[in-house]
Order: C-alpha cells, then structure tokens, then sequence
C-alpha cells in the first residue's frame, strides 16, 4: 500500500500529519510531504483516516 499526495490540490491544512506525524510533515512552504510512502498494511486504518480526513481531497491511496 502507498499513500500519495496531489501537490495541486494540498493547501497545508496539517490534519493528515496531527494523524500520523511520522509519516506526513506540513512544510514551511504549507505543503504536505510524505516520509515514506509505501506503507505497511498495519498502517491501512491511519492512512486511509488521513485521505479521508483531508478537507481538500489532496491525498489518496494506491494498493
């Protein structure tokens, strides 16, 4: 599973990083940056809270 942001799209809201801090950081620029972002299924629950969560859409999930 990864996990993938659209850069068009992010806006810096930061709900995905208060979800899962390790894996997503909001920059100074206001744009989401994923730390690794292939997944293992154990983190399935958090990633897909984070897309869903996200007030703008901007992440999405590849399996």
């Amino acid at each position: 599973m990864r996990v993938a942001v659209d850069l068009d799209k992010c806006t810096g809201h930061g709900i995905c990083e208060s979800i899962a801090e390790e894996v997503f950081e909001v920059g100074d620029d206001g744009v989401v940056l994923i730390h690794e972002p292939d997944r293992p299924e154990s983190d399935r629950d958090r990633m897909q809270q984070a897309v869903t969560q996200c007030p703008v859409a901007a992440l999405r999930m590849v399996d």
